[in-house]
């Protein structure tokens, strides 16, 4: 099913907001107005949906056809059941929310007026910049709709397509644990490599960058091919002796990174011994040194 043109409304025009509505744009919809109050929202509404006009979330939704509410998880609720209570959705209506926290139940204030409630979640970073577009391309997006409403299901992908990504069906059931998965890798993660560029900083290692960026690229894509037979380095191989010298280090010259590097150790060793990298015997003794003196 290819959904007819329609008009986009754009609630708000953030980072995420702005590159979906220019990517439905792009694919032959239009956008009929947006919501954007900050500097930074009215910059970027200029410079990727031109000519739009920024008007208040109810005028964006009384003007179009297609809804796109693209803001933050815990606004969500009360700004759809404060736009039911004004009687401002309308019965044919599409409402795609982006959150990747909620499913389509959020939305039931929308669908009893009569709407056609979507969670459509990109699962990707945004800078609300233009390459934004370019990288839809290899984007998969979360597809949430009512279970047994197929049509909706149908929408859902279409439109995903139609804007470049890869639809992926995600229960309503699954979204939460589904939502956690994504935020512990993706958000993590930066955190992990920021700790590593500040450990290689404080031992005074010049371009930091360029030393992790082949090593953390190569080792996220043999994680992805072989699992936890990628595992590698002197937690896996059981080397307690260095695993020691790392923790005096760190609790030396990093206090505040040595819990996160004690704590992911210890996933690590588990990991690895249930993949059979890290004999039982080995594997204790590396447990034992990381959880310290009982």
């Amino acid at each position: 099913m290819r959904p007819a043109r329609l008009g986009v409304g754009v609630v708000s025009a953030g980072r995420v907001g702005s590159v979906l509505g220019a990517a439905l744009t792009r694919a032959g919809h239009s956008v009929v107005a947006a919501s954007g109050i900050s500097a930074a929202s009215v910059e970027r509404a200029e410079r990727l949906l031109p000519g739009v006009p920024l008007l208040p979330p109810d005028e964006v939704v009384t003007a179009a056809d297609l809804v796109l509410l693209a803001v933050p998880d815990d606004t969500l609720p009360g700004l759809v059941s404060g736009l039911a209570a004004t009687k401002t959705w309308r019965p044919g209506q599409i409402v795609i929310h982006t959150s990747g926290a909620h499913g389509v139940a959020v939305l039931d204030p929308a669908a009893e007026a009569g709407a056609l409630p979507l969670a459509l979640h990109p699962v990707m970073t945004f800078t609300g910049r233009e390459e934004d577009l370019q990288r839809m391309a290899a984007c998969t997006i979360g597809v949430t709709a009512a279970p047994e409403d197929e049509a909706a299901w149908n929408v859902g992908e279409a439109l995903t397509v139609e804007m470049g990504g890869e639809p992926v069906r995600v229960p309503e059931s699954a979204r939460p644990l589904y939502h956690a998965a994504l935020a512990h890798g993706a958000n993590n993660l930066v955190t992990l490599v920021a700790d590593c560029l500040q450990l290689l900083g404080g031992a005074g290692i010049a371009n930091a960058e360029r030393m992790l960026g082949p090593l953390l690229s190569a080792a996220l894509d043999n994680a992805l091919r072989h699992g936890d037979r990628a595992l590698t380095g002197p937690v896996a191989r059981g080397d307690v002796g260095t695993v020691r010298k790392h923790l005096e280090v760190l609790a030396d010259a990093a206090p505040e990174i040595e819990p996160c590097y004690t704590a992911l150790a210890r996933r690590t060793a588990a990991r690895a011994t249930a993949a059979g990298l890290l004999g039982a015997g080995a594997a204790a003794e590396i447990t034992e040194l990381l959880e310290g003196p009982k």
